[in-house]
């Protein structure tokens, strides 16, 4: 197969409404809108075939199509971005789907390709995602920043918004040790038979607990490979975010 026949369509899934930054896709940022910024971070490359914005807010919508992009409707009843995808694909054409969420702003160029080239040779992998190595304790503390632990396949052993693993005989004051803890990325990668199954599952009880969408698959057995990466991205979670994001931008073309 080739690349072109391999490529995958990426969405980023945009609400209105958070609970602590309400209208954050279009939030200003520097001269323009959080969702803009998350969209044109997305380098184009044959490993990408189209890039999309899913929301269920026309002010998104609008706000979207006005800078070039595209965007398609949703319904209202997504809790997801995982659901708000697979609702969004029986719009769209393709087998693979990378979700990157739609306040993650990618850093580094061709950010997602080496992701989408190894997903597309492992045929027997449903759902992927990504991990970089923390090494600061207050990332590791830091509940908006979500931790992976994987197994020596590569598989996801547990996500959590808690610092895992729980290292017991480390002291207070110890640096962080090498290669224990990993910060997972607001991006997926998923084949569309597993997106139409997923959608059908109701909300898990560690979903609920955590918050994290990616429990609601592992509870169910789903194995979801994730691949370590040396690129970086920025995540507006608070307001201390944005002003952190604002300055990182401000600096990076000033």
């Amino acid at each position: 197969m080739t690349k072109k026949a391999l490529s995958a369509t990426v969405i980023i899934p945009a609400r209105y409404h958070s609970t602590r930054l309400p209208g954050k896709p279009l939030l200003d940022v520097n001269g323009h809108s959080l969702i803009y910024h998350s969209y044109r971070s997305i380098t184009p490359s044959p490993w990408i075939r189209d890039v999309v914005v899913a929301t269920d807010d026309q002010r998104i919508k609008d706000v979207v199509e006005g800078f070039g992009g595209r965007a398609v409707m949703t319904s209202a009843e997504p809790k997801t971005g995982t659901d708000r995808i697979a609702e969004t694909v029986e719009q769209l054409e393709g087998e693979v789907f990378v979700n990157v969420q739609g306040d993650e702003i990618l850093l580094n160029k061709n950010f997602l390709d080496p992701l989408i080239e190894a997903f597309s040779e492992r045929p027997e992998i449903q759902m992927g995602t990504l991990k970089r190595e923390l090494t600061d304790w207050n990332d590791i503390r830091n509940p908006n920043i979500v931790k992976v632990v994987s197994d020596i396949s590569g598989h996801a052993l547990y996500f959590s918004r808690s610092p895992i693993p729980y290292h017991r005989d480390l002291p207070a004051s110890a640096p962080v040790p090498s290669g224990a803890y990993y910060r997972h990325f607001g991006v997926y990668i998923y084949r569309r038979p597993f997106l139409r199954e997923y959608h059908q599952w109701p909300e898990s009880s560690l979903e609920s607990i955590e918050k994290l969408e990616q429990l609601r698959a592992m509870e169910r057995g789903v194995k979801i490979w994730v691949m370590e990466t040396k690129g970086d991205s920025l995540r507006v979670d608070t307001k201390e975010d944005l002003e952190s994001v604002k300055n990182h931008l401000a600096g990076k073309h000033g």
